[in-house]
């Protein structure tokens, strides 16, 4: 299709990127398995592992475009895109900054890998704009964000570190899988490099495992350096899925992100649950930043219940809601960052970031919030009998 930017966001989920039937006419982008191509008199060489086959090349513009960028980039999994992009922007002797709250495999990768390349990182105390411009160095090249934080959605200013790092001549890159192209596009305050986790939001399903990264003509061309020499690329077929999945994105997002908010509110106003995480509640600490930077306020939330209850037998006592791994999936799933997405980072890792064992994360789904609420409150007499 012609440019991106004339239409709205239903029209690229649906449209751009598409590869058009020639042959047949169908109404969806064709499949190309083949992991071989001819390699004479033709314009592009076409490789598996070069990030270029037709579907891996079509789907790399909607991606682009989701998130206003000139170019995007797809991964086999989502660790797959934030370790790749990091080591292209980053050699030994250079220095990173990350925030404090981050994604257990983000951490993890930094903290077990990064002093085997000589690359030096630091970790903010706080998530205040001060706390990134105190450990800026001579040698800092890259601010690391991650906004909704995973599990307790902390809200950065993407704004002020997108300006700070402009002084300084740094690149900035997030990670923007809990918020989704859809709440929000961090080149709009000035972010450089977006990644996220497609396996979730943009997958959407829960049967994909994909990374995305979208930037500039010139950093994705640096990112892609890189990445055709690790390998990290991602199967035709999973390519044509997550095309499939993206196309009702918007549909999906909006309706998770309403029902996160019903959910949070019902959450905060009840007897047995301490405390609620979620940028949409008015108690949340950052929530006139995040009514700023975020269209809605996403499908994710976290909360902490009354101390004499086991978060693990509500989970298990739930029936309709799937204590389950991942997230952002259509289901609705809840899972214990402890023992699963931060269980890496250790107890006094986790203690500094504020995840207690009883933290309860909550991906909200698409279904009726009057049957999600049931399910809680049934899982909750059963566990306090």
């Amino acid at each position: 299709m012609g440019t991106s930017n004339k239409y709205g966001i239903n029209t690229i989920c649906t449209h751009v990127g598409e590869i058009k039937d020639e042959q047949f006419k169908g109404a969806i982008s064709p499949l190309y398995m083949s992991t071989s191509y001819n390699f004479d008199n033709v314009d592009v060489k076409r490789y598996p592992r070069y990030f270029n086959t037709p579907n891996q090349e079509a789907l790399c513009k909607k991606i682009a475009a989701l998130e206003k960028m000139e170019a995007g980039l797809i991964f086999g999994s989502g660790m797959a895109a934030i370790s790749t992009t990091l080591l292209a922007f980053l050699k030994k002797g250079d220095h990173v900054i990350l925030q404090e709250t981050l994604y257990g495999g983000t951490y993890n990768f930094v903290v077990e890998e990064f002093d085997k390349f000589g690359i030096e990182y630091t970790f903010t105390k706080s998530l205040a704009i001060e706390d990134f411009n105190s450990e800026i160095r001579n040698n800092t090249k890259v601010i690391f964000i991650e906004t909704p934080s995973n599990p307790l959605m902390k809200i950065v200013d993407m704004k002020a570190v997108a300006d700070l790092a402009k002084n300084y001549d740094i690149i900035t890159m997030i990670d923007n899988t809990f918020a989704s192209p859809i709440n929000q596009t961090p080149v709009d305050f000035g972010i450089q490099v977006v990644i996220h986790s497609a396996t979730k939001y943009m997958g959407g399903h829960s049967d994909i495992l994909a990374g995305v990264v979208a930037a500039s003509e010139e950093h994705v061309q640096r990112i892609w350096s890189l990445a055709k020499n690790l390998g990290g690329s991602l199967s035709d077929f999973t390519v044509w899925m997550l095309e499939r999945s993206l196309k009702t994105m918007n549909l999906r997002v909006k309706r998770q992100s309403k029902n996160a908010l019903k959910m949070a509110k019902y959450l905060e106003n009840h007897n047995l649950i301490e405390k609620v995480y979620y940028p949409g509640l008015k108690s949340h600490d950052n929530y006139e930043l995040a009514k700023k930077q975020m269209k809605y306020f996403g499908g994710m939330l976290s909360f902490e219940l009354k101390e004499h209850i086991d978060s693990m037998d509500f989970q298990r006592n739930l029936n309709l809601i799937k204590p389950s791994m991942s997230l952002a999936g259509v289901e609705s799933t809840m899972l214990s960052p402890s023992q699963t997405s931060h269980a890496l980072l250790g107890p006094e890792a986790r203690d500094e970031q504020g995840i207690k064992d009883g933290l309860v994360r909550f991906s909200v789904g698409i279904e009726e919030t009057k049957d999600l609420i049931e399910d809680i409150e049934q899982s909750l007499k059963k566990v306090i009998q």
